[in-house]
């Protein structure tokens, strides 16, 4: 199945019938996951209604991480694989990663603001995420820096690979530090800790995160195979002219 979806027609055409539906769940999945977060879920007794921020900031930062992961696996298929569509699926998921973690920095800072009394504090896990941000700036900035493609895709998978060390650091920074940020409640050895009229608004918000990233990825995806091509026919328009011309 991957070997068919390396040739870029192939993909193209299965992504096709993927988009539809993984937009029209993540559209239904948000609907009724706002629902549940802000009309059927009751205020935490001692957050009170900023509780409600956890439904954007935890999808979110699940998101940022798993964006990081598809980068990461697109990495080693352009050093290791070579897979054609590596380099692309890594230009499609840096923007949405870059702007999932972006969510993730802004909810969680006003989060902080009534729970901690500060927007801010260099915490394990938040200075561990502003340093995933950072990575997703540096690799897109560095795209832009190189005009050679294939310099601007070994330099960016070399990148993507050094930063991937951040990302069990960001996951497991409040058990290997103290810090303020409050530890895993929901995939624990011992079970979730949350209520479940607040867990199930959050998978169902997580879900629709999930579908609505995928969704963006796979369009990203499509949008930078044509950009390619364009500029592939464009390079071949301008050689038949300087031909021509000659």
């Amino acid at each position: 199945m991957l070997t068919r979806l390396a040739n870029p027609a192939t993909f193209m055409r299965v992504s096709g019938y993927a988009l539809p539906p993984l937009a029209t769940a993540a559209a239904l999945l948000a609907a009724y996951g706002l629902y549940l977060a802000f009309l059927a879920s009751p205020a935490d007794y001692q957050q009170g209604e900023t509780v409600r921020i956890m439904y954007i900031h935890v999808p979110a930062a699940w998101l940022s991480l798993f964006f990081y992961s598809i980068m990461t696996v697109s990495a080693l298929g352009t050093l290791v694989w070579r897979h054609p569509l590596a380099d692309v699926s890594q230009r499609a998921a840096a923007p949405i990663g870059a702007a999932f973690t972006l969510v993730c920095l802004v909810t969680g800072s006003l989060w902080g603001k009534p729970m901690w009394g500060t927007y801010w504090v260099w915490d394990a896990r938040l200075t561990s995420v502003l340093v995933l941000f950072l990575m997703y700036c540096g690799i897109l900035t560095l795209w832009r820096a190189l005009d050679d493609p294939g310099r601007a895709a070994r330099a960016v998978a070399i990148l993507t690979l050094v930063g991937a060390v951040n990302v069990p650091i960001v996951k497991f920074s409040v058990e290997w530090w103290s810090t303020l940020h409050q530890g895993a409640s929901v995939f624990r050895i011992g079970g979730p800790l949350i209520d479940p009229a607040m867990l199930r608004p959050l998978f169902c918000m997580a879900l629709a995160f999930t579908c609505f990233g995928l969704a963006l990825h796979l369009a990203g995806m499509r949008t930078e195979i044509l950009r390619r091509r364009v500029r592939t026919l464009t390079l071949l328009q301008a050689e038949r002219l300087e031909r021509a011309a000659a």
